[in-house]
């Protein structure tokens, strides 16, 4: 189910470091979302997310687990984003990507303590990654700001209470 979400409840987030990781495949729709997650999160005061472009989507768990060790220890990552798409085929590559990313975005999460905001989307027609890529409310790169703005400002919190 689709909702749409109210930007304008999108907590600000000084300072917070995210990167953004985005398959090259479906490049157009990716950008788009990549960029209306840009933008909401440079207008809840983040400043400018890290950009990177994988080979696909099989390759951004290790990619995220690779950013979030090359930070330094006194400037984690607050948040890593991911955007990829993997479209249903023929054969079972489709579940096989799938199943691995969603396994693996846990795995790195849990291990490396920083959360992954995870759109990669499985698809079955090209159709549905252009609804989840228009310039409306439905774009998954506003979803994901505003978990990503969210995940932050809870763990913010959490820290101020337990120090």
């Amino acid at each position: 189910m689709q909702v749409v979400l109210d930007p304008k409840s999108m907590p600000k987030i000084p300072e917070a470091k995210i990167a953004i990781l985005q398959s090259k495949w479906y490049k157009e729709q990716l950008d788009s979302m990549s960029k209306k997650c840009i933008e909401m999160l440079v207008a809840a005061d983040c400043p400018q997310p890290e950009f990177y472009t994988l080979p696909g989507s099989w390759e951004l768990p290790f990619a995220a687990q690779t950013i979030m060790r090359s930070a330094p220890k006194d400037k984690p990552y607050d948040a890593i984003i991911v955007f990829g798409a993997i479209m249903k085929g023929e054969t079972y590559h489709f579940e096989m990507i799938a199943d691995a990313c969603s396994r693996d975005f846990g795995k790195v999460m849990l291990s490396e303590g920083v959360p992954i905001i995870n759109e990669v989307i499985p698809i079955t027609k090209m159709e549905q990654l252009v609804a989840r890529s228009a310039d409306d409310g439905f774009n998954k790169g506003i979803e994901a700001a505003l978990a990503a703005a969210e995940i932050i400002t809870w763990r913010r919190e959490l820290a101020k209470r337990t120090s």
